[in-house]
């Protein structure tokens, strides 16, 4: 199943947890593994803890770990100075696969799953949620 979602792009972080929970109960699995992605390579799927300032000091990191002001190759050779969004987007992955229990995602008590958009301007993403049943199921 798919979904989409209009983002800000610059670390627009979006929780989905509902949206794949949604797609979960849908399917009637329950045991399994449940794998969330979105083609693109300048976004990133993830699990946090979902509150305001968890997501400013993630931004902040990434800012240090792949900042927006470096002069990337890519930019220089494509002209699209998205350089960055690439970069964290190869560090975080565009994919995430969470364990279904129960009919249910396998998440901790404060952990949800965030779509992260790195790319220098907004975009319409489309995340796919695969549900896959447990051979014992």
């Amino acid at each position: 199943m798919k979904f989409k979602i209009s983002t800000k792009g610059f670390n627009d972080i979006i929780d989905i947890t509902d949206r794949v929970s949604e797609i979960l109960e849908k399917s009637g699995v329950k045991d399994g593994i449940c794998l969330i992605s979105c083609p693109g390579s300048t976004c990133g799927i993830t699990t946090l803890e979902y509150e305001s300032g968890l997501i400013e000091d993630l931004k902040k990191i990434l800012e240090r770990i792949a900042p927006m002001s470096e002069d990337y190759e890519h930019c220089k050779k494509w002209g699209d100075c998205n350089g960055f969004s690439h970069v964290r987007s190869a560090l975080l992955k565009p994919f995430l696969a969470v364990p279904i229990e129960n009919g249910k995602l396998v998440l901790g008590t404060w952990q949800q799953i965030a779509f992260l958009d790195f790319d220098n301007r907004p975009r319409e993403r489309e995340i796919i949620v695969k549900v896959i049943k447990s051979s014992s199921d």
